[in-house]
């Protein structure tokens, strides 16, 4: 696995998610009550940009067409056989790294 570098704590506030750049690929990273989660950007519905979506506890609402995801394991909300990617995450010394295949 590789370890990449996508930011340092205090980027992202409490209940917020950004999209993040992890060695070329495009990565949606959340702030869930001071725990870093990562997930793949893009929605599998039409492709909309999760790291753009609101976050309501663990779910990001899709941007694009409302399509919701669970951010602590990549499970569509009302369908949890259908998954996004999800990654590691961990913080050491301020910053933070997900870990990718």
């Amino acid at each position: 696995m590789a370890r990449i570098s996508v930011g340092r704590i205090g980027e992202i506030p409490v209940g917020e998610g950004r999209v993040v750049d992890a060695a070329g690929k495009a990565l949606a990273l959340f702030n869930v009550d001071g725990t870093y989660r990562a997930i793949d950007n893009t929605c599998s519905h039409r492709g909309g940009p999760l790291g753009e979506g609101d976050l309501e506890g663990t779910i990001v609402a899709c941007p694009w067409h409302g399509w919701r995801w669970d951010v602590t394991t990549g499970a569509n909300a009302n369908n949890p056989a259908v998954k996004v990617a999800c990654f590691p995450v961990t913080v050491e010394e301020g910053e933070i790294f997900v870990e990718l295949p």
